[in-house]
């Protein structure tokens, strides 16, 4: 009965779409220019990408941090190691560069050689002042050679910060309005003022000035995006349209392909600017995704039609069976694809949950835009003619055809032992993969600005920061003489700590406080006495709000304190390590009935935003499995035909993880990907072959293996096709500049090809091998939906 009434559903919805071509033609217009429309609401995201939920208790407390000290990522610096720099000439002109950089609105301000302050005593005042360590432009190099040995042997207090001593390392930090810090005006400064003026420099002192900080990299990697989205649509649309070519030999075919797809890429921009979705490096990769997803659809309907054209040449007819056979199996296969899409919404990460829901929202897009415009388009065209045709006859798939028939039928032996093996190699890889929580490991490695980072981390200890907030639980707290000094010892963890940097905080100024009152002797660049505290830190209370450096690193109120620190880029094992030294540190320190201190920092939200993702991933990969498994029960109403179905879409991806053990890619957020997407595509032609299979089974009195291979000689062509296109579509990625896109790019392609010969070999062999117990009614029963409606008598054709 349900059967019927999805038979006549069908054929009412061909009936619809035929007899009201032109209505529909506009609708899909209108609706396509009004989602352009929404193309001005689109943004490019402006900030990091926050993994957690808004509810976990870490990203609860980086919030309280942001509040209490402002955006953290707001500083960025520029460096030179070369000595030409100590020349008159260039050192004035690298101080010039300063003040340029200060002029501007969008910075805050700036900390070089220019506007050095030294902390000296007022003998007079009994007071400390800050004098600045330069007056005027520097004229001789003997002037220059004294003022410059005098920064890197007198003033401690700005090493590692502003100069590394042993490279005469130079740098300036400049910090940006943080109220600009994530918006486009930080885009629009950066990418226009701020490169224009290093550039002027640069040219004219003939210095390399090197550039980093997170508004810098941020910037930079999301221009890396935008260009990129252009060039993944180009490069998905000229392959797919080669292969789409290749295998049909019709221009016409590929030219109402391509127009499909690329309304269905206005149609992703669209829903991104509608829903007002910032675009991401996931987002970004949809419109390619529709593309590579479209084709195959466009391949199942045109290569039906023209086998109903090559079968009766009844144009009408032709195009009614598409839409009531094909129609069916095509939704079936996008929903399954958009289900594996949709499990990234349960995952409680804005990203993920973004990506999802415009994938899923437009994979069924372009199913439906498929549907009508094929038939539609067709139905105002002449019928193919007979060179269109002849790819249907092609001996090459002929033979592949005939090879998978061989090996279903003679070597199921070695077809079980080859997957065994691989399954058990796989397993063993699986167990060697890594988690990776580097927020810059999928950044463009050729990429100028990655260099950067390097050199930054090689001369200053890295620029992802880690931040130490101590709360005194009362007010003044911080600046009591007890506090400061397990300050210092946290902050001595710290700087023997070699892949973190000299910490920055309330700490450095209260010693360069008392190296100042004994007249700037660097000797005494350290914690006063107990002795010495009444006098010391009386006056630095009374410079508070003097220095520009620090005055960031205790609140108002003076209850809560920052200690900063920057650091490398390591292995997720080792930043895992100094967390928990760093914490047990705390512990031991500060009394927990006294102190509230806690870690925060982007490097640390990055880190567990990806273990909070890799813990979803088994989440959202079962619920994919499950979903899917429903929907082939609905389908069949077979338990044994779920396992056998599951079977060899879960073994490729099993191969795809275990080669990503054997090979060193680690589990990332973009790597999280492969799994559901793969999931979620490959299982399509399990449902083309098992619903050809029960219709051959009907036809031939329940006689397992000669249905197995009618229906592997029907579907191996389409499911071929579909396969080549999807593998060298998402092949497309691996021209990205980043590595998390490389990576998603070969393992999804990788993974479907693993599929597309598990589903035409090792499924066979397996409906073969059981025939006993699944070729018989009650197995198989009546489905609640056929996919593939029973083949109707053909009917002559009215042409000859």
């Amino acid at each position: 009965m349900v059967s019927k009434l999805a038979t006549d559903f069908w054929a009412t919805i061909a009936r619809i779409i035929l007899r009201n071509r032109i209505l529909i033609l506009i609708g899909i217009v209108l609706l396509t220019v009004f989602l352009a429309f929404q193309w001005e609401n689109m943004r490019f995201t402006r900030s990091e990408v926050n993994l957690l939920p808004d509810e976990h208790p870490f990203n609860q407390q980086y919030n309280e941090f942001l509040e209490i000290f402002g955006e953290e990522g707001n500083a960025m610096v520029l460096g030179i190691r070369d000595s030409a720099l100590f020349v008159p000439e260039n050192f004035n002109r690298w101080n010039r560069l300063s003040k340029q950089l200060e002029a501007f609105p969008e910075v805050s301000f700036v900390i070089s050689t220019d506007n050095l302050t030294e902390l000296v005593k007022d003998k007079n005042s009994r007071r400390f002042v800050l004098k600045p360590w330069m007056v005027e432009e520097v004229q001789k190099q003997q002037e220059l050679d004294s003022i410059t040995d005098y920064l890197f042997n007198n003033l401690p207090f700005y090493e590692n910060l502003l100069f590394n001593k042993e490279t005469r390392t130079i740098r300036t930090v400049v910090y940006l309005d943080k109220d600009i810090v994530n918006t486009n005006v930080r885009k629009d400064f950066i990418l226009n003022d701020l490169i224009n003026l290093i550039e002027k420099f640069e040219e004219e002192t003939d210095l390399d000035v090197r550039v980093s900080g997170m508004p810098y990299i941020r910037t930079l990697n999301a221009q890396y995006i935008i260009d990129e989205i252009g060039v993944f649509i180009g490069a998905a649309l000229l392959i797919t349209s080669l292969i789409f070519f290749f295998f049909f030999r019709s221009f016409r075919a590929t030219l109402i392909s391509i127009c499909i797809v690329i309304i269905g890429v206005m149609w992703a921009f669209g829903v991104l600017g509608l829903l007002q979705y910032e675009i991401t490096v996931l987002t970004a990769l949809i419109p390619p995704l529709i593309i590579v997803i479209g084709i195959p659809n466009c391949i199942f309907l045109i290569n039906k039609y023209q086998h109903e054209v090559k079968k009766h040449g009844n144009q009408a007819l032709s195009l009614q069976r598409v839409i009531t056979k094909i129609g069916n199996a095509t939704l079936m296969t996008n929903v399954t694809t958009a289900s594996g899409f949709a499990t990234f919404i349960i995952t409680d990460s804005k990203l993920l949950t973004e990506f999802g829901i415009v994938a899923s929202i437009n994979i069924i897009g372009i199913f439906i835009l498929s549907l009508l415009i094929i038939p539609i388009v067709y139905s105002f065209m002449s019928l193919p003619k007979t060179k269109h045709l002849k790819h249907l006859n092609k001996r090459w798939i002929d033979a592949f055809v005939n090879w998978m028939e061989r090996l279903v039928r003679d070597k199921r032996i070695s077809v079980y032992v080859v997957s065994v093996l691989l399954l058990v190699i796989s397993i063993i890889g699986i167990y060697q993969i890594k988690i990776s929580g580097s927020p810059i490991e999928d950044m463009p490695k050729s990429a100028a600005f990655f260099d950067d980072i390097r050199f930054f981390e090689e001369e200053f200890k890295g620029i992802m920061p880690v931040e130490i907030v101590v709360d005194a639980t009362r007010k003044k707290g911080i600046l009591k003489p007890a506090t400061i000094r397990r300050m210092n010892e946290i902050g001595e963890l710290v700087e023997n700590t070699p892949e973190l940097s000299t910490p920055v905080s309330v700490v450095n100024l209260v010693k360069y406080s008392k190296q100042a009152f004994y007249n700037g002797i660097p000797k005494y660049y350290q914690l006063p006495t107990s002795q010495e505290n009444t006098f010391i830190m009386d006056v630095v209370r009374n410079s508070e709000g003097n220095s520009d450096l620090l005055e960031n690193f205790v609140d108002s109120t003076g209850q809560v304190a920052r200690i900063t620190t920057y650091i490398r880029d390591v292995k997720t094992e080792r930043m895992e390590e100094i967390e928990a030294e760093l914490n047990a540190a705390i512990t031991k320190t500060f009394p927990a009935e006294r102190y509230r201190v806690y870690l925060t920092g982007k490097a640390l939200m990055f880190l567990k935003g990806t273990k909070y993702l890799v813990k979803n991933l088994i989440l959202s990969l079962s619920l994919a499995i499950a979903l899917i498994a429903l929907f082939m029960a609905y389908l069949f109403r077979s338990f044994k035909m779920i396992v056998i179905s599951l079977i060899p879409n879960l073994l490729p991806l099993v191969i795809t993880a275990g080669a990503m053990g054997f090979v060193g890619v680690p589990i990332k957020p973009s790597t999280i990907l492969v799994f559901s997407i793969a999931f979620g595509i490959s299982v399509d032609d399990t449902i083309h072959f098992l619903a050809k299979y029960r219709q051959e089974l009907i036809a031939n009195q329940w006689r397992v293996q000669k249905s197995v291979y009618a229906a592997l000689r029907e579907t191996g062509v389409s499911m071929f096709y579909t396969s080549i296109v999807l593998f060298f579509g998402f092949s497309v990625f691996i021209i990205s500049s980043f590595g998390g896109t490389v990576a998603l790019g070969a393992l999804v392609s990788a993974t479907l090809l693993f599929a597309m010969l598990a589903n035409l070999v090792l499924l066979p062999s397996l409906l073969i091998s059981l025939e006993r117990s699944i070729a018989n009614k009650k197995v198989l029963k009546e489905p609640q939906i056929d996919i593939l409606p029973k083949e109707e008598i053909p009917i002559e054709s009215k042409e000859s």
